[in-house]
Formats: C-alpha cells, structure tokens, sequence
C-alpha cells in the first residue's frame, strides 16, 4: 500500500473570499527552467504568430513541484480556433519532451482560443484555471481580463455536473484493455476525478478549495467520515495507479455509482437544470 503524505493546501483568498493565485516565477525552482525553455520553443515553432500565449499550471508555478512526481499541464491561448490549426506533431512533441525531462511525470499541450477564454458571463474552467492557477510564460498575460472566482457552487459545479459522463469513459476505457500504459493513464484520470468530486460535494460547507489531491481527500473524509476508507483508495490509485483492471471497475461499480448519485443530489439542490456551465 503507498504511503500517503500530507502534501498540498487550499487555495488563499482575499478579504472578499475571492481566490488568489500563487502561481508565481520566484517559486519555481531552476530544475525546471530547461522544461520550461523546451516547451515555448515547442509551442512557438509549431504555431508561431497564432500563439497569443501561453500558461503553465500544477504544482511547478506553486513552488511544489517534486523531481519524479510533478507533472506540467500547459494552456495554450491561441489567435485562431484551434480546430483550424494542424496539431499533428503535438503527440510526438509530448513524447519527445517526455523522454528528454525524464524527472517529469509527463507534459501536457493543449490549445484555446482567446475569444472562448475571455467569455466572462458564466464559470468556464480554462478562464478559472488561467485567473487562479496559472503562470503566463509566454505573450500578453489575460488573466486581469477575467472575472474574479470564488469557492462557491459554481466551481463545485464544474466538477459535478461532468462526472456521470467521465466515469462511463473510464469504464468504457479500461473494459478489455491490455495496454498497460494506457490503463495507468486512465486510472490516474478518473481518481483524480473522483477525488476533486469529493470535495466539490462539501465545497459550499467551508467555501475551500483546492487542486491538490490530499486536502480534497481531506475535507471530503470530515463530512463523510463513513466514506474515508473509498476516498483514500481513490488517493492511493490517483498517486500508484494499478493497471489491475477488474480491481479498477469493481471500484468504480461501487465507489462511482454511489457518488454520482450523491453528486445528483447536489446537482438537485444547486443546479437542477442541469447546465454545464452556471452564470457568475
């Protein structure tokens, strides 16, 4: 069984409850400056004047990123719709920086278009993560064109009203699948998932949030003390996926079906037009 650590913390707030970003160049640390290097030149020789610029996320930008286990999820605000760009090379390019940063747990490229991002009328997860969560490493810095977020139900939202589908596509993933590496990446995927679903369930109880995966372990297990021992098997395979299928399903038949409907509950309560995205 791994060794769970209390690694992690909730996301500050102003005096207003809004959240405040700590993604910041002083916290991260020099190890990782040649990544990041690798991956503006990655992105700008591909794309080249289409990109507007471009983010990283995760716990690098905190100052919590561990040789090994970190990985770097980029967000990429691009001129034009991405649907019109070629991003053939964009696998390989992950693969090429994958093998050459071997201290990284993976690089992630993803593309958005810039008017898709500043919509500001309603909770959108790429303008949230840009605004809370992101370091702007390349062009013009947006995020002081986003709205403010708070830890309220429409954040908690966003990871309830998609977890019915995310859970299907992991079944459906991981059904007679011998690909060994593409079942860890699954099982990762959907714990992580399952955790972050956790905490959006109490979200609103505490207005706390985070994107590390203790402390939403953490604050679910306090409302839901009889579930402790579920969520902290989700922990355990979000942190050592298993690549044991029929383990990950059965868990998923009962640990998923007995969130999702609690998170229908919610949804009933919060957002009972089911609408994917809630007006701030």
């Amino acid at each position: 069984m791994v060794n769970i650590r209390n690694i992690g913390r909730y996301c500050k707030v102003d005096k207003n409850g809004y959240i405040l970003k700590e993604a910041n160049f002083k916290h991260v640390t020099k190890e990782f400056a040649p990544l990041i290097e690798e991956v503006t030149k990655t992105y700008h020789s591909h794309i080249g004047n289409n990109l507007h610029s471009l983010y990283i996320r995760g716990s690098i930008p905190r100052g919590l990123g561990i040789e090994g286990v970190a990985d770097l999820d980029t967000i990429a605000i691009t001129k034009q719709n991405p649907e019109h760009l070629s991003l053939e090379w964009v696998e390989d390019a992950e693969d090429r920086i994958n093998f050459k940063f071997d201290y990284i747990n993976g690089v992630e490229l993803s593309f958005y278009h810039i008017e898709e991002v500043l919509e500001k009328t309603s909770f959108s997860i790429i303008p949230f993560m840009i605004k809370t969560h992101s370091l702007c490493i390349y062009g013009e810095d947006i995020a002081n064109q986003l709205p403010k977020y708070k830890a309220d139900y429409t954040l908690a939202n966003e990871h309830l009203i998609r977890l019915s589908g995310q859970l299907q596509r992991a079944k459906d993933d991981l059904k007679d699948n011998d690909d060994a590496e593409d079942i860890l990446d699954c099982c990762v995927w959907i714990m992580k998932i399952i955790v972050r679903a956790g905490l959006a369930l109490v979200l609103t109880k505490e207005n706390l949030y985070t994107r590390d995966l203790y402390p939403a372990y953490s604050l679910f297990s306090k409302y839901y003390p009889e579930k402790e021992p579920d969520m902290r098997q989700a922990l355990q395979f979000a942190i050592a996926p298993t690549t044991d299928t029929e383990i990950l399903l059965h868990f998923l038949q009962l640990f998923g079906k007995w969130l999702k409907k609690e998170s229908d509950v919610w949804l009933q309560k919060y957002n009972p037009n089911k609408e994917f995205k809630l007006r701030l």
